[in-house]
């Protein structure tokens, strides 16, 4: 496999440009952290974009970022705390999840450093998305290059933009799929003044996941909510026992009437300074309490909150191997399987059938690039969503040169 790395944007529009009249796939890659995230791609070459990084401007009293793509989300977090602002989605970083190490190939690379680039093109967010919405909702505008070499422009620079369509929602979860992003603008926040973490230990899930509710619904404004069954607690060193988690973020004396608030309304527990609520969460959106991804396959489910212990349940009944955990107040349930368990299309299904009745969605994470080819990765959708999908792939990538067969077969 060829390897191309342009310099710039326009050198990145010749190379598409090329592909395309030679009809070559092309794989997109900057940091490489999330390579074996999605359905193995079958390309010609790849397409480094490491070179195209940098903040190009940035103007902290508007709140608004512009970067390239291929610019390491380290660099851009350091710049925005020196400014007393953050990435409010809570951008999350699963190297360890989907594993990496060793002698780097172009199937298997070491995995880099996360990007901003890639942080969009896959809209991954961390614990504070319930509260603080997802990275698609603080992506204001880019410039891309579509599968025909062309350059093209949306959304602005601006918070307040008025642009026509939002191409933006569009590209965030593309998977690359659609264009490459050269340039991406971003909404920044302040960073809280200080967090405190309030624990609740020995809780049961059936009971955990209604409190959870019962918190976020309070006007108490939890910016994080997470339940640690007793394994996964253990592994992450802050319990010896199943463990509720709330996030408190804010101004100190606001943090410590709700703090009171909630130990009157849910009950009392060990509390985690700033310090500790960083290491916690940050733990937390990097999936850190599941087992060691080796030998395992690992499953992202987005059911109704009020279901999610029934689902685990339904599962862990056909797969004994069953372990996980719950964040977003019980709206998102990782779960990790044995890949001899349930490492084949029968583990899939079992996983899927328990989710459909109750109502939710359903991505493969981890999983040997055998099975993410066989298996549905996202959650399968009706014949109308798949046809305007397919329009919109056609549209943007006539040949399917960018990121061929990332998302589903043909897309």
């Amino acid at each position: 496999m060829r390897v191309l790395q342009p310099k710039d944007a326009t050198e990145a529009a010749e190379t598409i440009l090329w592909a395309a009249s030679q009809r070559q796939a092309l794989e997109i890659r900057a940091g490489g952290s999330k390579s074996a995230l999605g359905r193995p791609v079958r390309a010609d070459a790849l397409l480094d974009v490491s070179r195209l990084a940098g903040v190009v401007d940035y103007e902290p009293a508007e709140l608004v970022l512009t970067a390239r793509p291929g610019t390491p989300l380290k660099e851009i977090q350091a710049l925005l705390a020196g400014n007393a602002q953050m990435l409010s989605f809570e951008p999350p970083d699963w190297r360890g999840l989907l594993g990496g190490g060793g002698e780097p190939t172009l199937d298997q690379p070491t995995l880099g450093e996360p990007t901003l680039g890639g942080i969009i093109a896959c809209n991954l967010s961390g614990p504070r998305r319930l509260r603080a919405g997802a990275a698609r909702d603080y992506f204001l505008g880019f410039s891309a290059i579509n599968g025909r070499g062309e350059s093209f422009k949306a959304g602005g620079k601006v918070v307040k933009n008025v642009t026509g369509y939002d191409l933006c929602k569009l590209m965030a979860g593309s998977f690359g799929t659609l264009a490459l992003l050269t340039e991406v603008t971003v909404k920044v926040m302040p960073r809280p003044e200080t967090a405190c973490t309030l624990l609740l230990p020995g809780l049961s899930d059936e009971t955990a996941i209604p409190l959870m509710a019962g918190a976020l619904n309070s006007p108490h404004e939890i910016s994080g909510a997470a339940h640690l069954p007793t394994a996964a607690a253990q592994r992450l060193g802050f319990a010896e026992s199943a463990l509720t988690a709330l996030r408190l973020e804010g101004p100190a004396p606001s943090i410590a009437f709700r703090v009171e608030a909630l130990v009157n309304a849910f009950g009392s527990g060990p509390r985690l300074d700033a310090t500790e609520t960083a290491t916690f969460w940050r733990k937390i959106g990097d999936v850190a309490p599941l087992p060691p991804p080796d030998g395992r396959v690992v499953w992202r489910l987005c059911p109704t909150p009020s279901a999610a212990p029934a689902l685990t349940a339904a599962i862990r009944e056909k797969l004994r191997s069953a372990d996980g955990f719950y964040d977003g107040g019980g709206g998102l349930v990782w779960l990790s399987l044995d890949a001899a368990e349930a490492g084949a299309d029968a583990g899939a299904a079992i996983v899927r059938a328990a989710l459909k009745p109750l109502g939710g969605h359903a991505t493969l994470v981890v999983a040997s690039a055998a099975m993410r080819e066989s298996v549905a990765v996202f959650e399968p959708v009706d014949a109308p969503l798949a046809a305007l999908s397919r329009r919109i792939k056609q549209g943007y990538d006539p040949h399917g040169v960018l990121n061929p067969g990332r998302m589903r077969e043909g897309m």
